[in-house]
């Protein structure tokens, strides 16, 4: 055994090790971090709007007063109104279910004339409306159930806020080498605060399009679907199906297979343009991630931190890229997650250099 090796291996196991604790350390004190990650990611989210209300000479507490009104009176309203839309879903799942198995009777009648067999009981259970509307109860829900803890994390967004300007310098203050690192501190920060304001602001036109389109077609609980669209925004490619799964279905029921399709196309056009056109105009395309990444870290913070993890999941994966891109010796990690092609790196690193 080569001994020079040794040092290397041993060094290895310890950082696994070390990671593997604090993972389970994060999983079990979840109840308090995910609060705190939220407070984190709305604090972001609002220090745009609130340098905007400063640069006008509004006192910065007044600011931040009615930058929290505003937060928490859109919540109320979203929230008085997505529980009444799943609470009347519910109410009448029943002959929503009734409906469907209509719809798929004479569907299997026109297949059969083409010699294709299908089973009824069968087309039901696969498309099961209760099923969908479970994961959408259970998205919202999970969401809804952090969220019980308000107060504290208005509290924490609050001193956040407060404390935003000096963040950056504690940071600075806290290296040994201050100088050295301080273009990567600003540059993370910077990449962090940009993605998440443009990723939001893309999530709400989402989420509003979407809205609009279904209630001009006079599609039932066009607010619901509006507003799981914006949630699942985040989480690309992946979200928009999920999103899209119990509103086919109720169009199906509702309007019947033409306009059912008709959403399906609504769905597609909005996350391509989005995802593809307006997404990479102001963000660039060298943020991306690849899709495998986007689905293993659906799983991986989904099973660390429950619902608010798998809604976050690819917001949290691309800060951990960009702080891994600020810094030299991890940014072949970052291309790792990246969906970059070899074209793509090298011009990245030219830029670098």
């Amino acid at each position: 055994m080569n001994k020079s090796l040794f040092p290397s291996s041993l060094k290895t196991a310890l950082l696994l090790a070390s990671i593997v604790i604090i993972l389970a350390g994060i999983k079990t004190a979840s109840a308090v971090i995910v609060p705190f990650i939220l407070s984190v990611f709305i604090a972001i989210i609002c220090n745009p709007m609130l340098k905007i209300l400063v640069n006008k000479r509004i006192p910065k507490g007044i600011a931040i007063t009615l930058i929290i009104s505003i937060v928490v009176l859109a919540g109320m309203w979203m929230a008085n109104l997505v529980g009444k839309a799943v609470n009347d879903f519910s109410s009448q799942l029943p002959a929503y279910q009734q409906q469907l198995s209509q719809q798929f009777v004479g569907m299997s009648s026109q297949l059969e004339a083409y010699n294709i067999p299908v089973e009824i009981n069968q087309l039901t259970e696969y498309f099961d409306p209760g099923a969908a509307m479970n994961v959408v109860t259970i998205i919202v829900g999970g969401f809804g159930g952090v969220m019980a803890n308000l107060f504290l994390i208005l509290l924490t967004v609050i001193f956040m806020m407060a404390e935003a300007d000096s963040l950056p310098k504690k940071l600075h203050l806290a290296l040994a080498d201050p100088d050295m690192r301080m273009a990567q501190i600003d540059q993370f920060l910077t990449s962090v605060n940009q993605y998440l304001a443009i990723k939001t602001m893309v999530s709400i036109a989402t989420g509003v399009i979407i809205s609009i389109a279904l209630w001009a077609i006079g599609l039932d609980y066009w607010v619901l679907w509006g507003v799981l669209a914006f949630l699942l925004n985040y989480i690309p490619n992946i979200g928009s199906i999920i999103a899209a799964l119990p509103v086919v279905l109720l169009a199906i029921i509702q309007l019947g297979l033409g306009w059912a399709g008709g959403v399906v196309l609504l769905y597609l056009v909005v996350n391509v343009v989005m995802g593809n056109a307006v997404e990479p105009r102001f963000l660039g395309k060298q943020l991306g991630l690849s899709t495998l990444v986007i689905f293993l870290s659906l799983i991986f913070w989904g099973w660390l931190l429950g619902t608010v993890g798998m809604l976050l999941s690819v917001p949290l994966t691309m800060i951990l890229k960009i702080g891994l891109e600020s810094n030299s010796s991890s940014r072949w990690l970052a291309y790792l997650l990246g969906s970059e092609t070899a074209e793509t790196i090298e011009t990245n690193e030219e830029l670098i250099k």
